[in-house]
């Protein structure tokens, strides 16, 4: 996912005063740092805004980084807890027993020929969207950054259990909310 030895190089710089290393450095993260305000958000603007504060911060604290995890996970750290910040002040979540109004997606008729790897994404992008925010970060690092709990436990500060519980919850309303969107053709989406 990322060169450790490079990254820590480009951070040296940045340290030094090397805007353009920091240009290189937002570059390389700002997709999967993106995705995981997104995760958290669920609001693609304000995550936006999330992950401009996030690289603020990063950049304010960037001699505050002590090498002893990657920097990823650093920063990882920092979009989460800027995520969550601003999720405070927004609105709550939605339960998932509420998310999916029959009009907005029927589970009748699907065809599952049409059903490639696009729609797959949104169908599971539009689950994600519904999930409570911990479950769909910890499912996202996991399943699509492949992070290991460790890694999660890193990034995230939740303590394993919770992590593996986040996992169990996600998995499961992950499971619900695509049942609810594609019927009997889920097992086709898997």
């Amino acid at each position: 996912m990322s060169n450790p030895s490079a990254d820590i190089e480009l951070v040296k710089k940045v340290k030094e005063g090397d805007t353009f290393a920091f240009r290189q450095l937002v570059e390389k993260y700002k997709d999967v740092s993106l995705t995981l305000a997104c995760s958290i958000i669920k609001d693609g603007d304000a995550a936006q805004d999330v992950l401009q504060d996030a690289f603020m911060k990063v950049y304010a604290n960037i001699r505050k980084f002590k090498e002893k995890s990657s920097f990823s996970t650093w920063l990882y750290r920092i979009v989460v807890n800027t995520s969550f910040s601003a999720l405070r002040k927004i609105k709550p979540y939605e339960e998932v027993e509420e998310v999916i109004e029959a009009s907005q997606y029927s589970s009748e008729g699907v065809d599952v020929d049409l059903l490639h790897k696009v729609d797959q994404e949104k169908y599971i992008k539009a689950a994600l969207n519904r999930m409570k925010p911990e479950e769909a970060l910890v499912i996202r690092l996991f399943y699509l950054c492949e992070f290991s709990i460790l890694e999660i436990k890193d990034v995230t500060d939740f303590s394993e259990s919770k992590i593996k519980v986040n996992l169990h919850r996600g998995r499961q309303n992950m499971f619900a909310l695509l049942s609810r969107m594609l019927g009997n053709d889920l097992k086709e989406l898997l």
